[in-house]
This record gives structure tokens, sequence and C-alpha cells, in this order.
């Protein structure tokens, strides 16, 4: 008889997404204090936190804290894959263009067949990838601007009024996607509504699993049952 339950996410990738959840709500809470300096909310943010020092001082501790966390999860993906102890499940592939196709046709009503997904879906990589890329930006500019006499040695000055407002707006449209896009699909989707917590306890439950990702759930079968208990998944 089936176990119930399918491993999904090991313990590092929990740690790995909530260290994520922290440094976001920590880098928009004292990056929009910044750019909405003006507006009553952040007045008042800023005082509770201690004034617009201190508030700088966080928001660029967060920031290398997120730098030094993005350099480790890059190179333990790296690391995973090239000996092999991972297959790189988040790169794009042809089948994720078809995939997406195929689900906005199903979308549509135009077929009865949705795609069949593996480990992760268009979607998922989609927002992976924009993250990742996202995220070196941010970097990018952010030590720009902590840096910005050291950067004018190297380049013209008006690179650091560009880093300024590449900064601010990548933190908003970040923000904007994670709301809006990611919080949606993850948690509150009609597939998944109320809440899909498998990121935060790592299991989903086989009928899910079938449903979802039916192309990974052959494998686990095909792998034998005791053997998939036993074992957890590494992705980059």
């Amino acid at each position: 008889m089936m176990n119930e339950y399918i491993q999904r996410f090991s313990v590092r990738q929990r740690i790995e997404h909530f260290t994520v959840m922290m440094l976001f709500l920590v880098l928009g809470l004292t990056g929009f204090a910044q750019k909405f300096y003006d507006a009553p909310w952040a007045i008042w943010t800023i005082n509770a936190i201690g004034g617009i020092d201190r508030v700088r001082w966080i928001h660029r501790a967060a920031g290398i804290a997120f730098t030094v966390f993005a350099i480790i999860h890059i190179s333990i993906g790296l690391f995973l894959v090239l000996t092999r102890r991972a297959r790189p499940s988040m790169i794009a592939s042809r089948k994720d263009f078809q995939d997406a196709i195929t689900q906005l046709r199903y979308y549509l009503r135009i077929s009865d067949k949705p795609a069949h997904f593996d480990r992760f879906d268009y979607r998922q990589k989609f927002e992976y990838w924009g993250m990742v890329l996202g995220g070196m930006l941010m970097i990018a500019t952010g030590f720009m601007l902590l840096y910005p006499v050291i950067v004018t040695r190297l380049l013209p000055g008006e690179f650091i009024p560009v880093a300024r407002v590449a900064h601010s707006n990548e933190g908003l449209l970040a923000f904007l996607i994670v709301i809006i896009w990611h919080i949606f699909n993850a948690h509150l989707s009609p597939e998944v509504f109320p809440f899909d917590k498998s990121i935060f306890t790592g299991k989903v439950t086989r009928e899910y699993m079938e449903k979802e990702h039916p192309l990974e759930y052959e494998r686990i079968v095909d792998r034998g049952e005791e053997k998939q208990e036993a074992q957890t998944h590494e992705d980059p």
C-alpha cells in the first residue's frame, strides 16, 4: 500500500526558502521606507526602526547577507549538478515552451489535455530565473551605491544615478512579482487553495504529485516506494 506523502523538498531547500523570505521582507521594508521616504507610513516606519541611519544600516547588512547567500546557493547548485548528485531540473528546455502552449490551449478549452510537468514547470522556472537574474542586478547596483567613490574611479559618474534608478525599480518589480505572481501560484491558486505548505513541511500528497508533476511521479514509482521514502531530492 502506497504511503500518503512524498518528500519533495529537503531540509536545506526549506531553510534556503525561509532565509530568502526573511531577507526579502527586511530588504523590502527598509528599501521602500527609503524609496517613499515622504509617505506617512514610511516616516512612521523609519521612526519605529530608530531613524534613517539605522534603516540604511539594516538594509545594507541584509543586502550583504543576501549576496553571501546567493553565492552559496549558486555554488551548491553547481557542485551538485557537476558531481551528478542532482539533475539540472531548473534549466529551461524546449519542452517548457511546448508545455506553455499546451497549458494555454487547456486553459482556453481548445484542448482537454493539460501539460504533463516534470519536477518543476515552466512557470516555476521562469520565476526562479527571474529571481536569480534580478538578484544579480540588485547585488551589482547595491554595491555600486554602497561604494560610489570606488566605482567612479573605474566607470563614468553617470553610472551611479543609473544604478540608483535600476536598484529602486527592480526592487519594486520584484516585490510586485512575489505578491501578485508567486504567492498566488504557489499558495493560493485553485489547485492548491487554501494554502500549499510543502515548502515549509517538505512533503506533498501523492495525489498532488501525480496530478501536478506526473513525470516526476513516474520516476518515483519506477525507483520503488521504499527507496523513495529514504531519499531526499536535491536541486540547485
